[in-house]
């Protein structure tokens, strides 16, 4: 198994969505690329973010990212959504280079590469959210989420 994190606004609907694609073995919700190792106190410059355990050999980094794409703007800087901030940003992060390329040459092969905003970036840290963020939209379905329910149930 191999884990890339993947930010695309608030995390309940990335989590909601991300779990259901195939090849996918986990997610947990959680924070990315913050400067403290904890999440008390003020905001400090994390993203939220889904970490997503998967198989390399039933799904791709390539593949993961088209999917991705499906639910978020490329396009829209530090906001998806109603979410509005930076913690609300997109972006693809791992500790392995080779995700990292691999989503990197899935941008550039796009015809709209230029005009999109989201970062890849080398996992810097990572946090685990709060109990009640795990799976939210499964046991809170009536939650808000900018990703349309037809997207979140498509791979079901």
């Amino acid at each position: 198994m191999e884990v890339i994190y993947f930010a695309g606004g608030c995390l309940w609907g990335v989590q909601a969505f991300i779990q259901t694609l195939p090849g996918v073995t986990s997610t947990e919700a959680g924070r990315a690329n913050g400067t403290t190792q904890t999440l008390a106190g003020p905001y400090d410059g994390y993203a939220e973010c889904v970490k997503t355990t998967f198989d390399p050999f039933t799904v791709t980094v390539h593949e993961l990212m088209g999917y991705f794409f499906e639910i978020i703007d490329p396009y829209s800087l530090n906001q998806q959504g109603q979410d509005v901030g930076k913690k609300y940003r997109t972006g693809v992060y791992s500790e392995k280079i080779a995700h990292l390329d691999q989503a990197k040459a899935f941008i550039h092969t796009r015809e709209d590469k230029g005009s999109i905003v989201v970062e890849v970036l080398p996992l810097t840290n990572y946090i685990r959210s709060a109990e009640e963020h795990q799976n939210r939209l499964t046991r809170c379905p009536d939650d808000y989420c900018h990703i349309p329910e037809t997207l979140l149930k498509k791979y079901l």
